[in-house]
């Protein structure tokens, strides 16, 4: 789905993760929704780049993306 964030069996559980971490995708979007800043987390991570924090809100965004299903008639 995005080159940065990797679903794998043997890695974290099979969350969906950053890829090259062991970061899992709700954790950076909890902290981000808790009130912590791109930057902070930056300086928390410094394995994380901004890319990988934006590719996280993108995932998040594209499972909270409605399903429009038609009415059968």
């Amino acid at each position: 789905m995005n080159e940065r964030i990797i679903i794998d069996a043997n890695i974290c559980h099979g969350q969906a993760c950053v890829k090259g971490t062991r970061i899992p995708v709700h954790q950076i979007i909890h902290m981000l929704a808790n009130g912590d800043t791109i930057e902070e987390l930056l300086k928390e991570y410094p394995s994380l780049t901004r890319d990988d924090i934006l590719a996280c809100l993108d995932y998040a965004a594209s499972l909270a993306e409605e399903q429009v299903t038609p009415i059968g008639g």
